[in-house]
């Protein structure tokens, strides 16, 4: 019952991704315009945010009306059913404001605080990836079917690609590119996307050794954590930790640990 229960909120995580992913794509205006500020003024929300999480929100409610939600733009409620969906209609929304390509649709199911099931479409790239918990990473595209994801061997830490992200308030992206000026000469580059849910599932993809980022919610990573565990990759916090706030880690083993260590002697989780 477990299982089927997974492929059913799975299933219904890609058909919501799906559609608000079309609508991002196909209904974006000409003249988009922020339609208002979060943590600072270059923190923003579009009226696109706004009406793509409307969308997932009420096909999830109409098909599971008992369901909770926790989504960035202010879908909150408990829910009887135990089964919670933590939503971000679109993670990377400067991208999508100034036209760039790497923004996604990211959409968990969390049973009695486990995530069990997660969808992070990306439709600029052509590219959806989805787990279940305990059935592997996969990804669809236009370039051909269903393919499982398995993140990449681990190089040493000289020869590893990270990315991160930073934040819009300017004394933490001051601490945070600090951070990143001390790890630079320790890795072989670091990338950095604006899509926490699209690096997680790069990082799921191979296409990274490994990602880091402070102040992330639990909408942003919900999702692209499971991907990447269900690729093989590490995904924690601090030591010991759970992703958070105060930091998020992924990577494959053997550039997880060295990564982590890094980041906590340098104090990338301070204010």
């Amino acid at each position: 019952m477990t299982d089927a229960l997974h492929r059913e909120l799975l299933q219904l995580a890609q058909e919501a991704a799906r559609r608000a992913g079309e609508l991002l794509r196909d209904g974006r205006p000409a003249d988009l315009a922020v339609a208002r500020t979060k943590s600072s003024p270059i923190d923003v929300v579009t009226e696109m945010d706004i009406a793509a999480e409307k969308l997932i929100t009420d096909l999830i409610s109409g098909r599971r009306p008992d369901d909770g939600f926790l989504g960035e733009e202010g879908a909150s409620s408990e829910g009887t059913s135990g089964i919670r969906w933590v939503i971000d209609p679109l993670d990377g929304t400067v991208n999508y404001l100034y036209g760039l390509p790497t923004w996604a649709v990211s959409i968990a199911a969390e049973r009695d605080g486990e995530t069990v099931a997660g969808v992070v479409a990306a439709p600029m790239r052509g590219e959806t990836y989805h787990a279940v918990r305990g059935g592997g990473a996969w990804a669809t595209g236009a370039w051909e079917g269903e393919r499982a994801l398995a993140c990449r061997p681990a190089p040493p830490l000289d020869q590893a690609l990270v990315s991160t992200g930073f934040n819009y308030v300017a004394e933490v992206r001051t601490h945070q590119a600090e951070v990143a000026g001390r790890l630079i000469p320790l890795l072989r580059d670091v990338r950095r996307s604006g899509s926490a849910a699209v690096d997680l599932c790069d990082v799921a993809c191979g296409r990274l050794d490994g990602y880091y980022e402070r102040g992330l919610n639990a909408w942003d990573f919900a999702a692209g954590d499971l991907i990447a565990r269900e690729a093989g990759a590490l995904v924690g916090g601090r030591p010991g930790e759970r992703p958070s706030r105060d930091l998020t880690v992924a990577g494959s083993p053997g550039v997880f640990e060295p990564l982590q260590g890094l980041l906590e002697e340098f104090g990338a989780w301070h204010d």
